[in-house]
């Protein structure tokens, strides 16, 4: 019967397993996976199964453990290899192939066999935040981007408020078009007065109509910036100090590394 240490550091390895597979559909790569189907976890044979035809159609799934008799053009074809495998000495061949052919490979929690990290990140539409220790402490790099993500406004207003700031930029240069010089010094200048001034929660209520205000009542007439509640706004503006639990601020980084899958080489391709 398994301890219930050995529950959580299964459960550990599924979440991470998990979360990196998503990572690399959401980065649209086209997916091979080798591993036997009793080392699927529930989510992942359903991202292979039964998931959208878009994720579906991007993971190539082959039913069987990896051997290098039979798989070294998988290796060569690829742009990333992940592997976690338990076997060690196959996890070395692996990655010196993959090195040998100028492919970047990542060898689970095997610092030495990784040319890259898998950071553990914070994602809010557009916004992306990843922290990394080179592989030195997953542990923490998780315990610090909770207490990140606790000083953060909760999804969506960061992810919002950078949409809305991008088609503000967007209006803007179409008002006042051109590149560098002094006008695009100006419009840097007013738009960083935008952002300081408005706060996140306001900035993601930027609708069409709000934007064409700020624009007539700002850029138009000096560059001044009003307040969100002069043009009829009412969230109100929370200070990033008065965010800030206490204790919470950051003060080391790391990041989450592990193993895909128990016997499992993903292998990820641009198209």
């Amino acid at each position: 019967m398994a301890t219930q240490e050995q529950e959580c550091a299964d459960r550990r390895r599924r979440d991470r397993r998990i979360w990196r597979l998503d990572a690399v559909l959401e980065a649209s790569a086209r997916v091979t996976l080798v591993s036997p189907r009793q080392g699927l976890d529930r989510i992942t044979a359903y991202r292979i199964f039964e998931d959208v035809p878009d994720v579906r159609s991007r993971i190539s799934y082959i039913d069987r453990e990896f051997t290098l008799d039979t798989d070294v053009s998988l290796v060569e074809s690829a742009d990333l290899v992940l592997t976690a495998i338990d076997d060690v000495d196959l996890s070395k061949q692996i990655c010196a192939l993959a090195r040998a052919r100028k492919v970047p490979v990542n060898v689970a929690d095997v610092p030495p066999e990784c040319d890259f990290y898998f950071g553990s990140q914070i994602r809010d539409g557009p916004l992306q935040i990843m922290i990394s220790t080179g592989g030195a402490a997953p542990k923490l790099s998780n315990l610090i981007r909770k207490r990140v993500e606790e000083a953060l406004p909760p999804p969506p207003f960061l992810g919002d408020a950078i949409r809305r700031v991008g088609i503000l930029r967007a209006r803007l240069r179409k008002r006042a078009p051109g590149v560098g010089g002094a006008l695009g010094k100006r419009r840097m200048r007013w738009m960083i007065k935008v952002c300081e001034t408005w706060s996140f929660e306001q900035l993601a209520q930027l609708d069409d109509e709000r934007i064409e205000k700020l624009l007539e009542a700002g850029w138009d007439k000096g560059l001044t910036v009003p307040s969100y509640e002069e043009l009829g706004g009412t969230v109100p503006t929370v200070s990033w100090a008065e965010r800030i639990p206490s204790g919470t601020l950051p003060v080391a980084a790391g990041f989450i590394a592990g193993a895909l899958f128990t016997s499992a080489l993903v292998l990820l391709r641009r198209k």
